[in-house]
């Protein structure tokens, strides 16, 4: 299991200079890839895409990439082919014109194509480059794992939670009908009336359905074992848990509506807190 929550950075070495690819990933409903890229460097943009996609199913992701060349393809040189042929034009000009302004080293230096642009091997680069990015995927992806486990184990530590507040939840009906029918007995005493046991039967069968969350407490179990499941399972499972989540939403709002003994109404309020809690959690799993 995965968190969708993570960040890598990735520096690599080549003959040529320097790259470092930072990759930022948060949560999101679907998987979005942002790329931020020097100029001339766009084509990267494609390839990346499909090698994140094999590797990153959700989130919101950004891939930046940083070049230094090295020093020596840094270094400035002329084009001498460029170079020469303005110097002609030069020349001619002012033979026409011979009161036309000079041009200092400077201007010359501006002129497009004067300066030589570095003799790069792009095709060995964006192999390199490539390289590169796939190390700082793998790094995220590890990163994302590791964020992973550790939600996975505050998710179960809910799960812990919850199982210890509902297993005593089974003996308060019968205890709450009990105690119903002998306060009924109490207040006829009291009323120095007969007692009705056909009718005060019915009353309490009435109070034992109304109070009765067996159903509930049974579907909160299975949603907690299809939980415990679905966070042993490769792959993304975050929409499942979240779909989950609901479910045990649904369950403990209708333990509260039901619940007209005290020990039901805090239970049902503790488990929906543990319930929010672990929700806050899913939202950033893959």
């Amino acid at each position: 299991m995965k968190s969708m929550t993570a960040f890598a950075r990735t520096q690599c070495t080549f003959d040529w200079g320097q790259a470092t690819w930072e990759i930022k990933s948060v949560n999101h409903r679907y998987l979005e890839l942002h790329f931020r890229l020097p100029e001339g460097w766009r084509e990267l943009e494609m390839t990346l895409r499909e090698r994140a996609k094999q590797q990153l199913a959700r989130g919101k992701v950004e891939l930046a990439l940083t070049l230094s060349l090295d020093s020596h393809l840094q270094a400035p040189s002329l084009n001498d082919a460029v170079l020469d042929g303005l110097i002609d034009v030069i020349q001619a000009v002012r033979l026409r014109l011979p009161a036309a302004s000079q041009l200092d080293t400077m201007d010359i230096l501006q002129w497009p194509g004067v300066i030589a642009e570095p003799q790069l091997n792009r095709e060995q680069m964006l192999a390199d480059l490539t390289t590169c990015a796939e190390q700082a995927l793998a790094q995220l992806n590890t990163a994302r794992a590791r964020e992973g486990e550790a939600l996975k184990a505050l998710i179960e530590q809910r799960l812990d939670a919850m199982e210890t507040l509902i297993e005593p939840l089974d003996q308060v009906v019968p205890e709450a009908v009990k105690a119903y029918e002998a306060r009924l007995r109490e207040r006829i005493a009291q009323l120095e009336a007969e007692v009705d046991e056909q009718r005060l039967a019915q009353e309490v069968a009435l109070m034992a359905q109304k109070l009765d969350v067996a159903e509930e407490l049974d579907r909160l179990r299975t949603n907690i074992k299809l939980v415990r499941e679905a966070l042993q399972q490769s792959g993304p499972v975050g929409r499942r848990l979240d779909f989950l989540m609901q479910e045990l939403n649904r369950e403990a709002n209708t333990l509260g509506s039901k619940a007209s003994d005290m020990r039901l109404t805090e239970a049902a309020v503790e488990l929906k807190v543990l319930i929010e809690q672990m929700r806050e959690q899913v939202q950033n799993i893959e």
